[in-house]
């Protein structure tokens, strides 16, 4: 298998958003996107308790894209206006199809204060192509134990098909475009190989561990975590330096104008304009707090 150039290595500072205080490769000043993801946030991990609960999102609106939620550690309840209310758990993912728009919220469960305990996990922003911006918003919601999981041949190495598929074992995430996202557990001294399209582009974010990347160059946890790849080969190789977890992401480019604002991805100023104007006037649904 021919190897994909490594683009680009990065770390992923952390930016203060309001109480919360949380990781973000991108976008930064160097990467304004890797199309068609918008934006990832690692958020903790977090103590949470009945004395400190930073992470308890309230009703908030969304439209013209895909807020994803890949929960590492922990307890959310999800609450949005299309009257869906589940409990997310460590290891399961939510993967929100905003369309033309809904509100949610997300937080940790009461019992999951009162008793305690970290919460850790990716929020991951896929962009919808102008076609599809205005669609019926979704809400799915998949557990961790139903994923289907490919093992590496030396047994150390774990790949979780969150979307997408390797070698046609498919994701059971319904996707609205050509996307890839995996989740990888690797233990110290496993490798793989993870192939897929050279019509993606592509990523691998580190969410602790230390793992080498196609022999040449590592990813380590508060030094590179972000790597970036070119379309120029047929998958990409790892090995594990230290007990590890990886989100690997990839995706057809939607090759359009990007216009955002807050809680909105478009296509032009005006359609943010009218994003504002639709969720003033009740448009996006209701959630009450």
């Amino acid at each position: 298998m021919k190897l994909n150039t490594i683009k680009r290595a990065g770390k992923s500072h952390f930016v203060n958003m309001g109480p919360i205080r949380l990781r973000q490769p991108f976008p930064t000043q160097h990467i304004e996107m890797i199309d068609p993801f918008i934006l990832l946030h690692h958020y903790g991990p977090y103590h949470i308790s009945p004395v400190s609960n930073p992470f308890d999102l309230g009703p908030h609106p969304h439209r013209g894209f895909e807020p994803i939620t890949f929960l590492v550690q922990g307890e959310q309840l999800h609450r949005d206006s299309l009257g869906n209310e589940s409990v997310v758990k460590a290891g399961d993912v939510q993967w929100t199809t905003a369309g033309r728009g809904i509100i949610h919220s997300e937080g940790p469960t009461k019992s999951f204060v009162e008793k305690g305990g970290y919460i850790e996990g990716i929020q991951l922003w896929l962009n919808l192509p102008a076609e599809k911006k205005m669609m019926q918003p979704n809400y799915q919601h998949e557990k961790h134990e139903d994923f289907r999981v490919i093992t590496s041949e030396d047994n150390k190495v774990e790949t979780r098909i969150i979307a997408g598929e390797i070698d046609n074992t498919f994701g059971r995430i319904l996707t609205q475009t050509s996307v890839n996202a995996f989740m990888i557990d690797a233990k110290a001294g496993g490798e793989s190989t993870i192939p897929y399209s050279n019509s993606h582009q592509s990523m691998l974010y580190l969410l602790n561990g230390k793992v080498t990347v196609n022999d040449v160059e590592a990813l380590e946890l508060d030094k590179n975590q972000l790597m970036e790849f070119m379309q120029d080969g047929e998958g990409i190789k790892i090995k594990a330096e230290a007990d590890s977890k990886l989100l690997f992401l990839s995706g057809e480019p939607i090759n359009e104008t990007v216009a955002t604002y807050g809680p909105y991805v478009m296509n032009s100023q005006t359609e943010l304009l009218e994003a504002m104007r639709d969720y003033q006037m009740g448009k996006m649904g209701f959630l009450p707090a």
